[in-house]
């Protein structure tokens, strides 16, 4: 099951930064969410994949029983999910704005911050 995983998380971080390195913005808002949900993955997969034993700690005892699940990684998960949605409403209001200011998401055109034609600042005083 790990191996079905590991193969899911590589395919997840090569089209993350497949689509981070577009020219559009929108390509690279969907690699963002795509590489979050790797982290994700990669931590549910770390934190052991079984069914069997529940993470709970049973009366009497100080600790899990050996094949249980660590719910650590599970507990981090919850948190990164609302993260990284707040994450992607935040980039994507930024992209909405950019787009209705500048008309375009292309990142090559978006350069009015640094004009083409203008001259360099001066380097020396």
């Amino acid at each position: 099951m790990e191996t079905l995983f590991a193969i899911l998380i590589g395919l997840f971080f090569a089209a993350a930064v497949y689509l981070m390195l577009s020219k559009h913005t929108v390509r690279i808002l969907l690699g963002i969410v795509l590489l979050g949900n790797g982290v994700n993955l990669t931590l549910f997969t770390a934190g052991r994949l079984t069914r069997e034993v529940p993470p709970i700690i049973p009366n009497g005892t100080d600790a899990l029983a050996a094949g249980a699940a660590n719910p650590l990684p599970q507990a981090l998960i919850l948190t990164a999910i609302v993260i990284s949605f707040s994450f992607f409403a935040f980039l994507l209001v930024l992209t909405y704005r950019a787009y209705q200011e500048l008309g375009t998401d292309d990142t090559d055109e978006m350069r009015l911050a640094e004009p083409r034609d203008e001259q360099p600042p001066p380097m020396g005083y």
